[in-house]
Formats: C-alpha cells, structure tokens, sequence
C-alpha cells in the first residue's frame, strides 16, 4: 500500500499560499482545491469532521469545548477520542485491510486514539502546583527517543505568548523520524505555526507573511522526505483566519440583564453555571448559549441578536441547517459577522477577574481566550516579570504567569465562521493527480478521499 502523509497546515489558505513556493508545488504534479469546512470552522470540530465523514451533528464535537450538563462543567481541550462519535478513518481502513497501521503527531483527541503510534502535548502537573513541557506518547519507549533526538516537547512554544515556529519544527522532525523508522501506512501530522501570528495580527500583516514563509521553509526537509519516500501528501486546513477589529462580550451581557451569575471567593468572581439561567461558551467568532429554561429562550435570542457584532443567532432548527444540531450544542448558537469575535469575559471590574485570566489557562478559562498568545502590551514590565516566574520555576518554587492581557483590542484576527471568500477559506493539496475532484471539496468530502488515495473504500 503506498502510504500517506496528511498535514494538517493550520490557517492555510490560498492568501497563505502566495508566500510557500515549497507547499504549494505538491499541486505541480498533483492538484489544489477550494475546501469547505463547518460551522463553528474550529480545530475539534473539524478535524473530527475529517477523520469521520460525518458533521458535528453526528460526531458531536461542537467546537474546542462545550458545556458538559451532566457534569455542570464548562471544558475546553479534552482529549480522550472517545468524546467523537462514529469510526476513525484508520479504524475503517484497517477493517479493510488488516495490519493497516497509522500514526498521529498531535492532531488533537489523542488521548485513547487507536492509532499504532500517538505523539501529543501533554504537560507534567507536578504535586508542588508546577507545570512542566512534555508529551504522551505510544509506544512507551518512542517518548525517550523522540526527547533524545529532538528534546522535550516545547510546550511554552506550541501555545501562549512565546507560541513560535520552534514547536512545528519539534512536530515536522517527529514526522520525520516516524515516517523514516516506522513507515505507517497513514501519518497525521498538526503543523500549527501560522495560527499564531495570523491571530495576533492578522493575516494581511507583514508578519504573517513572514510566518508563513517560515513554515514553508521548515516544512521543506519533511517534503522531500516523503517524495523520497514515494508517500503520497495531502496538505489541507481546518480553516482561514480573516482580519477583526471588534471583540464581542457576550457573557457581560448576559450579566448585565440578570441571567448569568457568578459567585465570589478570594475577592475573585467565577463563572457560576449551576445557578445562571443563561451562559455562553465563547470560541471563536462562535459562542454557544446555554439556557437553562425554555421560557427564557426568546429573550436571550433577543438580547445576543441585538449585540454588535452578532450575525445570526440559531436556535436548534436552524443549527440542523448547518449540521450543528447535536445535544452537547447550546440552545442557541451566536455567529459573529466577518470582523467580529466572541470574548468569553463575563466579570465588570478587572480588579475582580480570576487569576487565571491573566495567564495561559487554557483549561481553566470558560472559553477561548486568543489574548493569551500576548504578553500585556500596557504592561512593560510584563516580560520582566515572565522572566523571573521562569526564575522561580527553576528553583523548584511555585509561581503564576499573570503576564497575559485582559484587554482584547490586541487581537487581530479570528476564525469560526464559515469564510465569506474562497481566498480566506480551507485549501487541499494533493500530490496524487489521479483523484483530482471536479470542483471543490466538502469537509466530510475528506475521509473517503484519503481512503480511494489509498486504494481503499
């Protein structure tokens, strides 16, 4: 069987493009297509979309994190595979042809993945409150070879205010080590480095153009890899961020008309879903709106519809249009317009606002928070104290990295609607010409695609 590669090149889109000469030459030989993607157009979601051929309403991811009723909890970033619905695209070519092997270098839900090899983010939370860099990885042996060639996983690189391109080039050198010494029949591999600036600028911003040629770059050597190889290479995006200017503050809102509560301790007000009749999990330029009762569904559909900023609100029926329809989804489902986005702040005084918001928390936050990729840019003492955070870390003493603003004007660019353009949309590359499509591409197109590349069905 000839084996596949598939990056997932996070932001990715033809805009992107015009600066990676060494990406964009897999559609020489191949071909290059317009790739649609879902609602809310989030990594989870997705991907998981990909894997499965099935929409958010089947598999249930809804976004990077929902709100879990049975438990009274809001979470983001879980991880264990079982949380998607339905069968793996690995898991249907392995019934197909057994012996079928597959790796994943941290596309995300890794925890439980019935993949051969697993290679994810996952932090050591030491007993004394300290957070350490590293990864899960299986086999168990491949963890200490992979931190012996490449070192430890960077973690402070793969996400916050030091986000850079050190933690793809950590992923594409593991990607190469597992296609060289492993030889999967299928290779996933998360590259997430144009996320990064394009979120913290935008994507017409010089920088950006820079992180993609970047990217181009240290994707070159994996490239000539898997021709050499003979693999075939699919390069695809989850979606396209697009420039914003407005910060929507949905939860603030909420507060503002009496249906969102909080509760106080240590002079800090935390989010209180047990008691809030209606709450929103901000991702994005999506944010789902839990509400608790019925009888308050018209109201709340009022209140986030006349919020600037907003440009649908959808209840259950209409969440069905765009097969988001599943019972983890909100009663409602706010989308913002193309230069909005969604905060999840939901406090009215900074003196009040919990200590891990001002930090990169991306667990602990009632939604996603794209500040933490700053550090406080009204603060200039804001690296100063990182620096002797980092200092207290390696005297083994604990700490807080509360260097992160709680003012969102600093961001600059956003995704989760569904792109309004092609330029700013997904794109799939191919290596192989003899699958070209007629036109463009669904995102549950995706699964039976990778498998006919494969000769499989």
């Amino acid at each position: 069987m000839k084996p596949l590669v598939v990056l997932d090149v996070v932001g990715l889109t033809p805009k992107a493009l015009r600066h990676m000469p060494r990406l964009s030459a897999l559609a020489n030989d191949g071909w290059r297509a317009e790739l649609g993607t879902v609602l809310p157009a989030v990594t989870c979601s997705a991907q998981s979309t990909f894997l499965t051929g099935l929409m958010p309403a089947q598999h249930g991811i809804v976004g990077n994190g929902w709100y879990f009723r049975d438990l009274g909890e809001i979470f983001l970033w879980r991880q264990h595979n079982r949380l998607v619905q339905g069968e793996k695209l690995w898991e249907t070519a392995r019934a197909a042809h057994p012996g079928y092997t597959s790796a994943n270098v941290c596309w995300w839900y890794a925890m439980g993945m019935t993949t051969d090899v697993t290679v994810t983010p996952r932090p050591i939370y030491h007993a004394d409150g300290r957070k350490s860099p590293d990864a899960y990885v299986r086999p168990v042996e491949l963890h200490d070879q992979l931190t012996s060639e490449l070192g430890e996983f960077p973690l402070f690189q793969y996400w916050g205010p030091t986000a850079s391109l050190t933690s793809s080039k950590w992923v594409i050198g593991a990607t190469r080590k597992l296609l060289r010494e492993k030889a999967p029949d299928l290779l996933l591999a998360y590259v997430p480095h144009l996320d990064y600036d394009h979120q913290r600028f935008g994507p017409d911003h010089p920088q950006s153009a820079v992180a993609a040629r970047e990217l181009d770059n240290a994707l070159a050597p994996l490239l000539d890899d898997v021709r050499n190889r003979g693999a075939t290479v699919v390069a695809l995006s989850e979606y396209g961020i697009t420039n914003v200017s407005r910060p929507i503050d949905i939860n603030r809102a909420l507060r503002r008309e009496g249906l969102l509560e909080v509760y106080t301790q240590a002079g800090m007000e935390y989010l209180d879903p047990w008691t809030s009749r209606a709450f929103a999990v901000a991702d994005h330029q999506v944010a789902h709106v839990y509400v608790r009762e019925d009888a308050d569904l018209e109201r709340v559909r009022s209140i986030v519809g006349e919020l600037t900023g907003v440009d649908e609100v959808l209840d259950r029926e209409a969440q069905a249009r765009y097969g988001l329809d599943h019972e983890r989804a909100g009663e409602l489902v706010a989308v913002a317009d193309p230069e909005s986005w969604f905060t999840y702040y939901y406090w009215t005084d900074d003196n009040r606002a919990p200590d891990f918001a001002r930090g990169v928390e991306i667990h602990r936050k009632p939604g996603y928070d794209p500040a933490e990729l700053f550090f406080d840019p009204a603060d200039r003492l804001a690296k100063a104290k990182a620096g002797l955070n980092l200092a207290k870390k390696f005297a083994g003493l604990r700490y807080a990295m509360n260097v992160v603003p709680t003012d969102p004007r600093w961001v600059r660019g956003s995704h989760g609607r569904l792109p309004d353009s092609a330029e700013d949309g997904p794109v799939l590359l191919c290596s192989d010409s003899a699958f070209e499509p007629a036109g463009r591409l669904s995102a549950t197109d995706v699964h039976p695609l990778l498998l006919s590349l494969q000769g499989l069905k």
